[in-house]
């Protein structure tokens, strides 16, 4: 044996640390910190308007069915975006080349894997914690499937493609979760008008959301032919709808402020909106549109400020 492969290193087999934060990167953290708060603060909000203080610090076996709940969530979400990761390798190498299947460090099959283990066990823990709770589940995987997955792919139609995000993420969760959890307390089927004016919110802003993401990913989408809005109206076309239907967004939750809605505190709903509004257009002004790093921070701005509104309104029924 010679004396080179003598002292060649040996493979080495990754650190489950490693492996650990690819899986992170393969969740998409924004998406899962976004899933997390929705069923956070629906709970929340199914405490206010049943009345249920006491179940704000739930006694230990009422905690299982709120933290079933966010698994069967969680692993939908991971479920939907590692599928379409799946999908969009090559298209990831452009766009999103930090994301494991398209750096590598996770093998297509490693990803085939964990996308089909979280399917069937969001199904799977969705079932045993209830019928509202699987039927949300089930239904989202579906559209999440429909989204990323050949023949159908409807991320390739700018239309279907908002459609999907805007109708899983702004209705289909929200009031899944809500009618999970208001079962839960007090064993009724009603949606109070507090969870439609969140779940019209949240419809809107995820719409500027969808709109919004395809702007970071012109060059990739444009060489798969991946139509977007962007490339249809252009980026800054894009920009300024995406603000304005924000803007949209939370100048209706200072008129339902102003109309003083049942179960939601008028003053808090008033001035944490106004205040999160004049934030966005502050930072908006400083964005490049020419940027790529500057229009992707603003869109994990667009995200925080998401992340945000699933705190403020539960917090503004909890203070009514």
């Amino acid at each position: 044996m010679s004396q080179s492969s003598q002292n060649s290193p040996s493979p080495q087999k990754p650190l489950p640390s490693n492996w650990l934060y690819a899986f992170w990167k393969f969740s998409r953290p924004h998406t899962i910190i976004g899933t997390s708060l929705s069923v956070l603060g629906l709970y929340l909000i199914a405490i206010a308007v049943s009345n249920r203080i006491d179940s704000l610090f739930p006694i230990p076996y009422a905690i299982f069915p709120v933290f079933g709940a966010w698994l069967a969530c969680l692993c939908g979400n991971i479920y939907i975006v590692g599928l379409n990761q799946l999908e969009d390798v090559e298209i990831d190498k452009i766009n999103k080349p930090h994301l494991p299947l398209a750096s590598g460090e996770f093998s297509r099959q490693q990803g085939l894997l964990i996308v089909i283990f979280t399917g069937i066990s969001a199904l799977v823990l969705a079932w045993i914690n209830g019928i509202y709770l699987f039927g949300m589940v089930a239904i989202s995987l579906a559209i999440g499937t429909a989204y990323s997955l050949p023949p159908i792919r409807l991320k390739q139609y700018p239309f279907w493609a908002a459609l999907c995000i805007f109708s899983v993420r702004g209705t289909i969760v929200n009031l899944g979760l809500f009618l999970h959890f208001n079962w839960l307390l007090q064993n009724t089927q009603s949606i109070p008008l507090a969870v439609w004016i969140l779940t019209i919110f949240v419809l809107i802003f995820t719409f500027a959301i969808a709109i919004f993401k395809d702007i970071p990913d012109m060059e990739g989408d444009r060489l798969y032919n991946i139509t977007t809005f962007t490339l249809q109206m252009g980026p800054k076309a894009v920009f300024n709808l995406a603000l304005w239907v924000l803007t949209v967004c939370y100048l209706g939750m200072v008129i339902m402020g102003v109309l003083r809605v049942d179960a939601i505190n008028p003053v808090f709903i008033i001035i944490s909106h106004l205040l999160v509004l004049c934030w966005m257009w502050v930072r908006s002004l400083a964005v490049d549109i020419n940027d790529q790093v500057a229009i992707a921070q603003f869109y994990q701005f667009i995200w925080k400020l998401f992340f945000l509104e699933y705190l403020m309104f539960p917090l503004a029924c909890l203070l009514a």
